[in-house]
């Protein structure tokens, strides 16, 4: 990614510094460079606005605070705002040892008194390498040909779902979807590898489209199988987007589908969940057999 591309704008940098002195200009510059910028006075008042809006993508902290030093600060928000890129400044260099601030979790560090122009520069490098580490994330949880997640990222994120279902106090409905292609071989076979992939990558544009953008998310769990998580979603919002997806492929690609659906019951293990919805497909494919239909 050129630094041309890097859109400031986008940015949010929250600076930290108990001298007013310092902070406040810094704030300018990084305005005067396009960036939005805010500023605090401590670390625990920093620490407040980052649990607040907006979202802040950086830190721009000093390190020789009272009450909450930089460590501190970077430490608390590695753990709580992975996110955020923390870049750390101070003129006590002796004080203060760059692998201590890296291994804090700073993003890199930057000595005062220190220009513009090297202030621009480490941000950049921040913004590309940060922007790197989240491409190489997306691409080791999505399905190149469908574009959906893929299955290693399906059982993480039903995991990390059922946790935060049974936490709640109101207990929100999880629903899992569980599909694949009827007689998707077949058509392999008779059309040809090259169709049978373009079929697939027609089912993840479906499939994302029919689900609630921002709240649900679609996988493909292997060959022509593919699930869908829903969120705070009951018996009766599931089965509709179920039948949405199977109308859906079933008019575009000349194809059908057979649905399984499962609600998450309290108790349920990760593997539990799967096989109840995948007990359902299968009763499915069973009906549509009986009926002769193709399955």
């Amino acid at each position: 990614m050129g630094a041309e591309k890097i859109k400031y704008n986008d940015e949010w940098v929250l600076v930290v510094d108990d001298e007013e002195s310092v902070r406040e200009p810094l704030v300018e510059m990084l305005k005067h460079l396009g960036f939005r910028a805010d500023s605090a006075a401590n670390g625990k008042e920093g620490l407040e606005k980052l649990g607040k809006e907006p979202s802040y993508t950086f830190l721009l902290t000093d390190m020789n605070m009272p009450e909450m030093d930089g460590l501190e600060l970077i430490g608390h928000v590695k753990s709580d705002y992975p996110h955020i890129c923390s870049i750390a400044m101070t003129g006590y260099t002796k004080e203060y040892k760059y692998m201590d601030v890296v291994n804090a979790g700073a993003t890199d560090f930057i000595n005062k008194p220190f220009s513009l122009e090297e202030l621009e520069a480490k941000v950049k490098r921040a913004v590309k390498e940060r922007d790197i580490r989240q491409e190489l994330s997306r691409l080791s949880i999505t399905d190149s040909l469908t574009g959906l997640f893929n299955q290693r990222h399906f059982y993480g994120r039903l995991k990390d779902e059922i946790k935060r279902s049974e936490r709640q106090k109101q207990k929100q409905q999880l629903g899992l979807i569980l599909m694949d292609l009827d007689n998707f071989k077949n058509f392999n076979d008779k059309y040809g590898h090259l169709a049978g992939d373009d079929l697939l990558q027609k089912v993840g544009v479906i499939i994302n489209a029919c689900i609630r953008e921002g709240v649900d998310s679609g996988y493909r769990y292997g060959g022509d199988e593919f699930a869908v998580i829903l969120i705070d979603a009951d018996t009766d919002i599931g089965r509709a987007i179920g039948k949405r997806i199977e109308k859906a492929i079933e008019k575009e690609c000349g194809i059908g589908a057979s649905i399984g659906y499962a609600n998450f019951e309290e108790g349920m293990r990760p593997e539990d969940f799967v096989g109840k919805a995948d007990e359902f497909l299968f009763k499915f494919k069973g009906e549509k057999k009986s009926l002769g239909l193709r399955s």
